[in-house]
């Protein structure tokens, strides 16, 4: 899906044709890059997909049924596809979070993740390290770049998240940290997810050389390799024995 810009709201048209992720711009195609936001419900997750797409602010949504949008950006003067993956808000479970398969296939899907929360619901802060260990349990060995958004940054009346605290957490899990009021401030918002995108295109620039060596087959040696040096030598040594008798 590809969205629509320079319009009041969001409309969607399919397209297809996309390069796939890593690839590069062949006839033309700019190149995929595909990113998953994930958090807590009422964290702005939406908003802040919105808002880096439309440049708008919208306050108030429906329910969020896991839309997929699609923006076309340079960067270092290169195009790329952007496809960003707005996903329902999840709740801890016990120990654990309640994610449903649907917003396991959006993480698994995804090149990149950013992790929302808000700094006026501590729960949703609570739920960052879980995010992290969901993530990297269906990214097993692969370091998908993730960034790490504090939202409603403009609501510090209300603030129950410190941002040190965010910033502290956000560097013991090795991600970027960014905070941001989606309502006033599109700067920051555009700023996460162009950071997240440059990640991807480092990660793709050194993964791609490692997976053309490994895509190549080695050819097999002759198990009478051996063999047939020892008889090319004999039938050497025989036609110098025979130039010398002679």
């Amino acid at each position: 899906m590809r969205l629509i810009q320079n319009m009041g709201t969001i409309s969607e048209y399919p397209q297809s044709g996309h390069a796939t992720s890593g690839e590069g711009c062949g006839a033309g195609r700019p190149r995929l890059i595909k990113i998953a936001v994930v958090g807590a419900s009422g964290v702005g997750k939406t908003a802040l997909v919105v808002r880096f797409l439309t440049k708008r602010f919208i306050g108030d949504y429906e329910r969020n049924a896991g839309n997929l949008y699609s923006r076309q950006i340079e960067i270092d003067g290169e195009l790329f596809a952007i496809q960003v993956q707005d996903t329902p808000g999840v709740q801890i479970h016990g120990h654990n979070l309640e994610c449903n398969e649907q917003l396991n296939r959006c993480i698994r899907w995804a090149d990149a993740i950013v992790i929302v929360f808000s700094i006026t619901d501590y729960k949703s802060y609570e739920l960052l390290g879980h995010f992290h260990q969901h993530i990297r349990h269906l990214h097993p060995g692969n370091k998908v770049p993730v960034v790490v958004v504090a939202n409603k940054a403009d609501l510090l009346h209300i603030k129950q998240v410190e941002p040190q605290h965010g910033l502290q957490m956000a560097s013991m899990l090795g991600c970027t940290f960014y905070e941001v009021s989606v309502s006033e401030n599109y700067k920051e918002v555009f700023n996460a997810f162009h950071s997240l995108c440059k990640d991807v295109c480092k990660q793709q620039t050194i993964s791609t050389p490692e997976k053309r060596r490994s895509s190549l087959i080695p050819r097999p040696k002759s198990p009478n390799m051996q063999d047939l040096k020892r008889r090319f030598k004999q039938a050497l040594s025989a036609k110098v024995r025979t130039v010398t008798s002679v």
